[in-house]
C-alpha cells in the first residue's frame, strides 16, 4: 500500500485538490427530475457557481464570508432543510419580501406578479400517464422566466397566505409549480444550506429517449 502511494502520490494530490475545488469553487448538478419544467430537462448538467454567495470551509456549510447576495430569480442549488437530500429551485422570495399565492399566482410585497404568452405541452407523470400542461411567463419585480401549470392536478399548495420571509431564510419554488416539491413542502431554507448558483446548462442528452446529445442545451444561460 505504501508503494502504491508514493508510486501514485502526484495523481492522489490531483483528486483531493479536484476534490476540494468542486466542494468550495465550482460544481456540476445533473437534472434528474421534472420540477423544473420548462427550463431545466432531465439529462441537462448544469454549472453551479460555489463562490455566488459564501466563502465555505471545503467539505462543510461553514461559512467563512458572504460573496454575493441571492436574487428573486436565481436559480440554485441547496440542501433540503427536511431531509439534506441536493436540490435546484429557483428563488422567489428573499429575506423580508411578504409573498402569498392564490390560484398559482404569486403576489410579492403587495405587487401581484404578471403572467403572459400562454403555450400548450405534454408532462408525464410517472402512474398518472400524459396531461396537459400550460406554460406561461412570470414576471414578478426584475425577475422574469417562464413557468408550468398542470391544471388538471389538484392540490392545496396552490394557494398559501401571506406570510413575511425572515432573515436568512429564502423560498424556493419549482418552475413546474404542480409538479415540485419545494418551500411549501420543506420549508424555507437558510443561507447556510445553498450551495451555489446555477449559471448554465453545460450539456444535455435525452435520457428519457436514446440518449441523443441536446446540443442545442450546451452551454445555454439561465437568465432570471
Amino acid at each position: 500500500m505504501k508503494t502504491w502511494v508514493r508510486d501514485n502520490k502526484g495523481f492522489i494530490a490531483f483528486m483531493l485538490m479536484f476534490g476540494l475545488f468542486r466542494t468550495a469553487v465550482a460544481d456540476w448538478n445533473p437534472i434528474p427530475s421534472a420540477s423544473m419544467h420548462p427550463n431545466l430537462l432531465e439529462g441537462d448538467v448544469v454549472f453551479v457557481n460555489r463562490l455566488a454567495f459564501d466563502l465555505k470551509v471545503p467539505l462543510t456549510n461553514k461559512v467563512v464570508t458572504h460573496l454575493g447576495e441571492p436574487q428573486r430569480g436565481d436559480v440554485v442549488t441547496f440542501y433540503s432543510p427536511s431531509d439534506g437530500t441536493r436540490l435546484i429551485k429557483r428563488i422567489v422570495a428573499v429575506p423580508g419580501d411578504t409573498v402569498s399565492m392564490e390560484n398559482d399566482r404569486l403576489t410579492i410585497n403587495g405587487q401581484p406578479a404578471s403572467y403572459t404568452l400562454p403555450s400548450g405541452a405534454v408532462e408525464t407523470l410517472g402512474n398518472v400517464g400524459k396531461l396537459q400542461a400550460v406554460q406561461i411567463t412570470e414576471k414578478a419585480g426584475a425577475a422574469e422566466h417562464r413557468i408550468q401549470l398542470l391544471p388538471e392536478i389538484m392540490s392545496d399548495k396552490r394557494n398559501f397566505a401571506p406570510m413575511t420571509i425572515p432573515p436568512g431564510q429564502y423560498m424556493m419554488l419549482g418552475d413546474n409549480r404542480n409538479n415540485s416539491a419545494d418551500s411549501r413542502y420543506i420549508g424555507l431554507v437558510p443561507r447556510e444550506l445553498l450551495i451555489g448558483r446555477a449559471e448554465r446548462v453545460l450539456v444535455s442528452a435525452d435520457i428519457e429517449g436514446n440518449w441523443h446529445p441536446r446540443t442545442d442545451r450546451f452551454l445555454m444561460a439561465l437568465n432570471r
